[in-house]
């Protein structure tokens, strides 16, 4: 399969539809690119024909069910937080700027079963990076999170990921995880810091939103090289 780095999966389903939920091209994508040898060994095989399953692997490996999520975040969403500064911008810029959020390099697929923790069922990795306060959404905080995970520093999102254990073990590393995903731009070149949207200063403050409309600008224009240079990855 050819992968077109600049589609706008928007193209793909009905208007206000979800590209992560309801994009048959987008999902078709995803088996293609992660469908691939583990740094743990043996071959993550993804399949799309599991009923009520957006992807589905099961092998000596063990049992995963996936579902893809949006890592290019505009915070529109975020309207009583962010309505000072999303006003600000104009249809025409922000159409400009969710047509690059909304290509390949701006997807990634999480584990999506609930896990079970102390008698109760916990929020996926997608659903509590987006309710977290000390994450907002935002793919670079999660990512340090990650990484964090790995190294066994605790994190705001340290429960949700160990309920992950066995998927995150298919990648050995934060290196093994980077690489499988195409994050590498995302890192420096010893896969030890991240390179943050916004300056952080390693607390996870809460809230970490765009300040102003200038902070806003610099956290786009990083998102978005992010996201393009992913998508190059991708189709290379």
């Amino acid at each position: 399969m050819m992968i077109d780095n600049t589609y706008d999966f928007r193209k793909d389903v009905k208007p206000n539809a979800d590209p992560d939920k309801d994009s048959k091209k987008l999902r078709s994508y995803h088996k293609e690119l992660w469908s691939k040898n583990l740094p743990s060994g043996g071959k993550f095989n993804l399949s799309d024909t599991k009923p009520n399953k957006y992807l589905f692997h099961k092998s000596s490996l063990g049992e995963f069910s996936l579902s893809s999520d949006g890592i290019g975040v505009t915070f529109r969403g975020h309207k009583k937080r962010m309505h000072h500064i999303i006003n600000q911008i104009n249809d025409e810029k922000m159409e400009s700027i969710l047509r690059i959020m909304c290509t390949i390099g701006g997807y990634i697929i999480f584990p999506s079963n609930k896990v079970k923790i102390d008698g109760k069922y916990k929020l996926s990795i997608n659903g509590a990076r987006g309710w977290n306060r000390y994450i907002v959404d935002r793919f670079d905080l999660t990512l340090e999170c990650i990484r964090r995970y790995y190294l066994n520093i605790e994190n705001p999102l340290t429960e949700t990921l160990n309920g992950y254990k066995d998927f995150f073990l298919l990648f050995k590393s934060f290196r093994g995880y980077v690489e499988f995903f195409l994050f590498q731009d995302l890192v420096n070149s010893d896969f030890t810091k991240i390179k943050f949207f916004l300056p952080f200063d390693d607390t996870f403050p809460s809230r970490p939103y765009p300040k102003n409309i200038e902070e806003y600008n610099i956290y786009i224009e990083n998102n978005l090289e992010f996201v393009k240079s992913r998508g190059d990855r991708m189709k290379k």
